[in-house]
């Protein structure tokens, strides 16, 4: 990749964060269930985003990352995750991160929007 712009940057971030949150359930030791399933779910979506972010940048990918973000944030009190656990964290803190990132782009793009040109 030739030209690594912030949202690039921002874009394999989410794809980290994505994988991190897929892999979590192994690596701090989920109970297994809703818990475990969301983690996967909204990790893989996270990673899908990212990675179609990365090929082809559409603004409906950031509005995409940043629902998937809130959703993290808030599914443990959705999902009724028992009260303050690792998954809890681990949900919340890369939903804040990833809805973090969506937001900036979103915004860096209402700031400075792509412009069409054309070749004679």
């Amino acid at each position: 990749m030739e030209n690594w712009t912030n949202a690039k940057l921002c874009d394999v971030a989410n794809l980290i964060l994505g994988a991190i949150l897929f892999l979590s359930p192994w690596l701090f030791k989920f109970d297994a269930g809703t818990v475990s399933t969301n983690a996967h779910i909204v990790g893989l979506v996270m990673a899908v985003l990212a990675i179609a972010a990365l090929a082809a940048f559409a603004v409906w990918e950031e509005w995409l990352n940043l629902i998937v973000g809130l959703w993290a944030l808030v599914s443990p009190w959705v999902l009724g995750f028992q009260a303050m656990t690792t998954a809890t964290t681990v949900h919340v803190v890369i939903g804040i991160a990833v809805a973090v990132l969506a937001a900036i782009e979103l915004w860096a793009m209402s700031q400075h929007p792509p412009r069409l040109t054309t070749h004679s």
